[in-house]
Formats: C-alpha cells, structure tokens, sequence
C-alpha cells in the first residue's frame, strides 16, 4: 500500500479550563482582594499551561487517536457535540498544536472550519481568494486561471469586490467553500458548517466534494447529517469523550453512533384531530412487529401503520404514503387501491390500515413518508401530512445485502438484491 496522505499517531489534546471562583462579598473583602488579584493573576496566568497535576480544570479535548487516511480518500468524521471532532481538524489544519502525539500531513490543506475562518475583514471578497491561494502556495497566475469558477460557483459575484465584513454568514460559507474546494488542495477539510448555507447550495457542496475525491484528492468531512456521510464517504470515524470508539464501513458506523445517541426516538407520531371528518390518529413504521427507532437496516422489511379516526358515517377512505429521499427525489407513491377501486363506507370508529415495504428496497440515507388521507369517490383530501415521519437506513458489509462486502460510496436511489445466475463458461 502506498504511503498514507494523512498519518496520526496517538495524538492527544488538552486544555485547562477556568473554575468558578467565590466572589467576595463583604466589603473588606472587596478591598483585601482589590490588592490580592496583580499577585493572584499573575499565579493563574504561570499555571494555565502546567498540567502535572490532573484535577478538575484539566479537560481532555482528545486522547491518544491514531489513524491513516489514503489519498483519494473521502473520511467522515461523526460524533456528538464535544467528542473532539472540531479540535480533531483544528489540529490538522495547524490552527491548534496538540498537546502529544505526531502527525504527518503530505500536501496542502484547504480547510473550512468556522464561517469566515481565514478571511481578512477588510479586505474584499475577490482580495481573500487571491490572499488564500497564495497562502495555499499558488502563483498569481494559476489564482487568475481559477478567479471565475470560484466565484461563479458561490453565487456571490454581486458583493465580490465588498469587504467580507459586510456579508452574511451564509455568503462567507458559500465563499469560504468555493474557495477550499476550488484552488486545487491534496486535502480538503470540512466541518459542519455547510449546515449554514440553503439547502440547494448543501447540494452543490456535496456534488463539488464527490468531484473533488473523484480527482484523488483527500477529503475530510464532518457532519451530523448522517445521509450526507453515507453517500460522500467511503470511511468514517465515530469520535466519543475524544477517544475513537469506532472506525470502518459508514453504515456500520452510522449504526454504532446512533445506537448509542441520546436523542433517540422511535419513527411514531400521533397527531390530535381537529374535528375533521376524518383525521390521522398515528403513524407508526415497524418491522416484525417493533416500532423501529430512528435508521433501520436495508435488509429488513418494513411496514407502515396508519391509524386514522372517521367522525361520520358513510365517508369512504383511503390511506396512501408518498416516500422521499434527503434530496427531494419522490422514490414512490403507494395508496389502498382496494379502496380507491372498490370504495366501502366506513361508520364512525378509529381505524389502521397497514403496507408493507420490502427488504432489500430502500439505499442508504435518510428517508421521508408522508401521509395522506383521501377519497376518490368524490375526490376529497381529507389530510396530508408532508415528511411527518424519517428514518436513516443503513447496510451492512457482510455479503449479505447488495453491495456485497464493498465499503465505499455505493450508489443509486434503491438497493434491490438480486437473484444472478451461476458463473459458467461459455462455449464457443
């Protein structure tokens, strides 16, 4: 194997963190510690850095992590709020200096971290990209072959020759990332910010850092938007209290990560009728049986539940779902055509009706249901709930699902298994 682009070896980070001190609160004291803080400050300001005692105002950012990362690589790193990821690429972007450990980095860092991290106030939008590039190592010339990309592609041409301290958060994103991705970097490195930006520039994003891999070159990507890793990354890192606590297949991890997330919640929801004729009471999505809680696998079969509530007699009926992926394709509508065909009035009472979905059906990602109440004879909507319910769908790496034992970015809307036929040598 060739040598990694990126190289960590048992890196830590550690940081001393102020306790609350007692104010004083009689006048004397007051007056006593007016002339005690010069000595007292300057004692604070010798132990900020000294850490051979561990005590409660040592915290640990990361401890000992080690990994490799290939060229042409695309990592994710997930993890809840404060497991270290934001530290982690601080580190790898040479802001921050870790407290121990080594890494080894081959090539140029493009990183975009905090919004507006390295722009100049002051300067106009057009001056930041070419003082980016030259700190990225570029010549004038090469910027200049790049300037009307960069720009065309964050759609911030109007403002480029305003100072960046006049634009929005959103418009720093927008340039900061067509920045990073665009000046040629052997690794780009993004952190949660794309949560900024719209969600059609979200796509573009993605889209330009698929490119980007698909060029060889290494991208670091973290974010709480687990359909996102599953479709750019072909490894990811599952950070916990700063330790590494999984690394391998994105599904795999996904799974471990949200197994153990606090948030948890099932895929139930239960609404209140408001004196309609009819109206949803529940919707549940299960599989044998279980209310699923928030991703399910691939391989198994699920089944939607609506529970719906007819306050006249005589209404005809029909539950339907509309299912959508985190990009808006409408992967497929399903309605009780028994009901549309053959409608049977339905007397005052809750009733569920129930449709399964096969195994093997659904990609990787996040998937949305609606639900919608209606009759066809006479047409009527009676309620539609857009996007009420969401489940992250995850695969496995065993052989035992359609992408086989195939870690990376495995693509398509749906992941149907199918039956192939034996391999046999054809004769001639």
């Amino acid at each position: 194997m060739s040598k990694p682009i990126i190289s960590v070896s048992n890196l830590s980070k550690r940081y001393r963190i102020s306790l609350r001190e007692k104010s004083p609160e009689t006048l004397v004291e007051q007056i006593s510690s007016f002339f005690r803080y010069p000595i007292h400050n300057l004692k604070k300001l010798t132990q900020l850095n000294q850490f051979a005692q561990e005590d409660d105002s040592v915290f640990w950012a990361l401890r000992d992590i080690s990994f490799e990362v290939q060229v042409g690589e695309v990592l994710g790193i997930i993890g809840k709020n404060g497991a270290g990821k934001s530290t982690l690429l601080k580190i790898l972007s040479q802001i921050t200096d870790p407290t121990s450990g080594k890494i080894e980095i081959q090539g140029r860092v493009a990183s975009l971290l905090e919004v507006g991290t390295g722009f100049h106030p002051e300067l106009s939008g057009k001056e930041n990209i070419y003082m980016n590039g030259t700190i990225l190592g570029m010549t004038r010339r090469e910027i200049d072959s790049k300037l009307e990309e960069i720009i065309d592609f964050s759609g911030v041409e109007k403002f480029i020759d305003t100072p960046v301290k006049f634009y929005s958060s959103g418009m720093k994103v927008r340039l900061g990332f067509s920045v990073a991705a665009h000046l040629d970097p052997e690794i780009l490195i993004i952190d949660e910010v794309l949560a900024v930006g719209d969600y059609e520039f979200q796509k573009k994003c993605l889209g330009k850092m698929k490119e980007v891999a698909g060029q060889g070159r290494t991208v670091l990507f973290v974010s709480h938007q687990m359909d996102a890793v599953t479709r750019l990354c072909s490894r990811v890192l599952v950070l916990k209290n700063g330790l590494v606590s999984f690394e391998g297949n994105p599904s795999l991890a996904i799974k471990k990560y949200l197994g153990t997330h606090e948030n948890e919640t099932s895929a139930r929801i239960l609404l209140q009728g408001e004196g309609k004729e009819v109206s949803i009471r529940k919707v549940e999505v299960k599989s044998k049986q279980q209310v699923l809680k928030i991703f399910a696998d691939v391989r198994q079969e699920l089944e939607v539940e609506v529970t719906f509530e007819v306050n006249k007699d005589g209404l005809t009926v029909s539950p339907g779902i509309n299912v959508h992926n985190e990009e808006g394709d409408h992967l497929f509508t399903s309605h009780h055509v028994d009901y549309m065909v053959n409608p049977s009035p339905l007397q005052k009472g809750t009733y569920t009706s129930s449709v399964k979905i096969p195994s093997h059906f659904f990609t990787e990602g996040v998937i949305y249901f609606s639900v919608a109440l209606m009759s066809y004879s006479p047409f009527i909507v009676y309620q539609h709930e857009e996007k009420i319910l969401s489940l992250t769908i995850v695969d496995q790496v065993d052989g035992t699902s359609a992408r086989g034992i195939y870690g990376g970015y495995f693509p398509g809307l749906v992941r149907p298994k199918f039956n192939w036929n034996e391999i046999r040598k054809s004769v001639s």
